[in-house]
């Protein structure tokens, strides 16, 4: 099963330490070695909105997240279950400290949701 995850950080947080970066490098290198960390990265805050009703397309910049509720990061795990899914999450934040996130999982094309949570 993949999940996509988010991650927005508490706001009052310090900026990461020299340490803080080579424990996150250490966990997301055992991710990609073990196969559970598909892809990673951050996400700029400014945004670009597209809207399609009939022949008409909208294009908007902004507006901008706030600071404090701007993703920043996002993976995609693969993982056997979401209660694995939750797992790594954990292991994230003890890492990285306080802040909030989303776990979601994500379908590949045909397949079909066939549990609760994904219909």
């Amino acid at each position: 099963m993949k999940y996509f995850m988010q991650t927005i950080p508490d706001p009052s947080d310090t900026p990461p330490t020299p340490e803080l970066f080579e424990e996150m490098g250490r966990f997301v290198q055992e991710g990609f070695t073990d196969g559970s960390l598909v892809a990673t990265g951050g996400l700029d805050p400014r945004k670009t909105y597209i809207s399609h009703h009939g022949a008409d397309f909208t294009v908007t910049d902004g507006p901008f997240t706030e600071a404090k509720e701007a993703v920043v990061g996002w993976a995609i795990v693969e993982v056997a279950s979401h209660d694995e899914a939750i797992e790594l999450s954990k292991r994230f934040w003890r890492i990285v400290g306080d802040g909030r996130g989303t776990i979601q999982r994500v379908y590949d094309p045909g397949e079909v949701p066939t549990d609760a949570a994904g219909a």
